[in-house]
C-alpha cells in the first residue's frame, strides 16, 4: 500500500519535491525521518509557558546586561583586599601549583586605586568607580562567581549562553523566547556593542541558534551614522518611493506565504518574514527610540551627555569613554522605556592595541582606567534616572565580565586571566540592595568556601526566576534533547531576593 505524504502538494505531473522524495524513499523511512527533522527543534517541553505566560509571579519585567569584555578585575574595582597592599611586592605563593595563561605569577600587586566605603552598607569600592557609591546600597555583589576556561572566547559564551561552545542561545534570546515581546514595533532584544567593534565570539554571543531566529538580539549602535544596518535604503536607492517599497513588500509577502505553505512546520521562513515585518515597522520607532536629543537637558547632564562629543586624542581618555558608555545607558534606558525586554551592553572590544578592553596584561591602570571610569559614570546615571522614572524596581540589571584578574602581577603592572574567582553584581528586578553573597579568599584568587562556589548557571537561574520563569522548565527540544539556558544546572540564589 502506498504511503501518502501528510505533506502532500498538488505538482506538474513529473515533478517531485525534495519533501516528497524523502517521504517516498526508503518505503516511507524518508517520510518518519522528514517528520521527525521538522518537528524536533520546535517542541517546546509539555510543561513550559507559552510566550507571555510565567510559572509565577514575576519581580522584574525587563533586563539589561552589562557586560565588561576581557575580563574585568574584580581586585582593582569591587572586592577589596587588604592582605594584598600588607603583601605588595613580595614573591606570590599560592599554596598550591597555579596554572596560569600567560605566567602571570609575579610578586603580588596591590589594588591600583585605593578603596573607601560607600553607602549606609559601608560597601568598599575602589576609586576608580566612586560614582557607583551612590548607588550601591541598591546593589548586591556576588564575590565567589567561578568559571570553567581562562580562554576569553569559551568563557565569554559561558557568561551569555550558559555554554562554552558556540551554538547555543544568549540570555536576551531565551528571555525573548519564555515572555514574548512588550512592544511589536521594537525587537524584543537588542545589543549595544562597544561602538569600536565586537568582543571575544562576535555575534555568537546574542545569536538564537536552535530558537526561532527572529528571538536574536538586533545589533544597535548608539551614536553612529547608521545605527541600525539595513533598515532604511542606501541613499543610492534613490529611485525606492514609499510606494513602490509598499508594492515591493506586498509582492514578497504573497511569494512567502506560497513557500511556506508547501513547507509546513518549517520556522524558518516564518522568523525571515518576523524580522521584515519587524524591520518595516522600526522604520517609524526606532528613531524616535533613539533620539538622545530628545531628552531634557537635566536628563543629559545626569549622564555627562549635555556637553556633546569632543574631538579626543587617540589615547584612550576618560572622558571620551565616559560618553560613548553613558550614549549606551541612555539608549538602554530609552528601549527599555519602550518595551524592549532584555538589552546587552558591551564595553570593550577585542582587536585592538594598546588595550581598548579589559584585557590588561601589560597595564592595568593604563586599561582599566579611563574603562571602569566610563562604565560607573553611566551605570550610576542609568540607575538614578530607572528610579527617578518608576523602573528601577522591575528592571533587573546584571554586571558581568567573563573572568577575574590574578593578585600575582604580570610584568609588573599587569594582571594575568583569572577564571577561578571572579565579581558579578546585580539590582533592581527584586533583587535585595546592600547585601553581599559569597567572599573570595584573602588572596582573590579563589572562593573562601571553596566547595560553595556561584556559576554563572546560578546567576541565569535566579535571572529567569525573577522574570517569572523557572529555569528547569523553560526548554527547547533540539537534536532529542530538552535544552535550557542552564543546561542540567543551576540553584536560584535566594539570598540575593528581596
Amino acid at each position: 500500500m502506498a504511503h501518502e505524504s501528510p505533506f502532500h502538494q498538488r505538482q506538474t505531473p513529473g515533478q517531485l519535491t525534495r519533501r516528497e522524495f524523502l517521504w517516498q524513499s526508503g518505503g516511507g523511512l524518508g517520510g518518519l525521518a522528514l517528520a521527525a527533522m521538522l518537528g524536533q527543534d520546535q517542541v517546546r517541553a509539555e510543561d513550559g509557558p507559552s510566550p507571555g505566560q510565567l510559572h509565577h509571579p514575576a519581580k522584574a519585567r525587563r533586563v539589561v546586561q552589562f557586560f565588561m569584555a576581557g575580563a574585568a578585575s574584580h581586585l582593582d574595582l569591587f572586592d577589596y583586599k587588604p592582605e594584598l597592599i600588607k603583601r605588595h611586592g613580595q614573591p606570590s605563593d599560592f599554596g598550591e601549583p597555579v596554572e596560569a595563561f600567560q605566567d602571570g605569577l609575579g610578586p603580588w600587586l596591590r589594588p591600583l586605586w585605593d578603596f573607601k566605603p560607600y553607602g549606609q552598607s559601608g560597601k568598599m569600592l575602589s576609586d576608580i568607580v566612586a560614582p557607583l557609591g551612590a548607588v550601591v546600597d541598591d546593589l548586591a555583589f556576588v564575590h565567589n562567581m567561578v568559571g570553567k576556561s581562562g580562554v576569553h572566547s569559551a568563557a565569554t559564551l559561558l557568561q551569555t549562553t550558559g555554554f562554552q561552545l558556540p551554538g547555543f542561545p544568549g540570555a536576551g534570546c531565551w528571555a525573548g523566547y519564555g515572555l514574548g515581546s512588550m512592544n511589536d514595533n521594537l525587537p524584543t532584544f537588542v545589543v549595544l556593542p562597544d561602538h569600536r567593534g565586537f568582543a571575544s565570539n562576535g555575534v555568537k554571543n546574542w545569536d538564537a541558534a536552535f530558537l526561532p531566529s527572529q528571538h536574536s538580539g538586533t545589533i544597535i549602535r548608539p551614536g553612529a551614522e547608521v545605527p541600525i544596518a539595513d533598515l532604511f535604503p542606501h541613499p543610492s536607492g534613490k529611485f525606492i518611493t514609499p510606494a513602490s517599497e509598499a508594492a515591493a513588500q506586498q509582492l514578497m509577502a504573497g511569494m512567502n506565504r506560497a513557500h511556506a505553505a508547501t513547507r509546513e512546520g518549517d520556522q524558518r521562513l516564518d522568523a525571515r518574514i518576523r524580522s521584515y515585518e519587524l524591520a518595516a515597522r522600526m522604520q517609524l520607532a526606532a528613531p524616535e527610540a533613539l533620539d538622545l536629543k530628545a531628552e531634557p537637558d537635566h536628563v543629559l547632564k545626569l549622564y555627562g551627555l549635555d556637553r556633546g562629543p569632543q574631538a579626543w586624542p587617540k589615547e584612550i581618555n576618560p572622558e571620551e569613554e565616559a560618553y560613548h558608555f553613558s550614549s549606551k545607558c541612555l539608549t538602554a534606558r530609552r528601549l527599555l522605556e519602550r518595551g524592549v525586554r532584555f538589552v546587552q551592553v558591551w564595553s570593550g572590544n577585542d582587536n585592538s592595541f594598546p588595550r581598548r578592553n579589559w584585557d590588561s596584561h601589560e597595564d592595568v591602570q593604563r586599561d582599566h582606567g579611563p574603562l571602569a571610569h566610563g562604565m560607573a559614570c553611566g551605570i550610576a546615571a542609568f540607575i538614578k534616572d530607572l528610579k527617578q522614572r518608576g523602573l528601577f524596581d522591575d528592571t533587573l540589571i546584571l554586571w558581568t565580565t567573563e573572568f577575574g584578574r590574578m593578585p600575582s602581577s604580570q610584568g609588573g603592572k599587569g594582571r594575568d586571566h583569572n577564571p577561578y574567582v571572579f565579581t558579578n553584581w546585580l539590582g533592581g528586578g527584586g533583587i535585595k540592595g546592600g547585601v553581599t553573597h559569597g567572599e573570595s579568599d584573602h588572596w582573590g584568587y579563589k572562593p573562601l568556601e571553596r566547595a560553595h562556589p556561584t556559576l554563572v548557571h546560578d546567576i541565569h537561574a535566579t535571572l529567569l526566576h525573577q522574570l517569572g520563569l523557572d529555569h528547569t522548565r523553560l526548554t527547547f527540544r533540539h537534536n532529542g534533547v530538552d535544552r535550557r539556558l542552564t543546561d542540567v544546572h543551576g540553584h536560584v540564589i535566594h539570598p540575593l531576593l528581596a
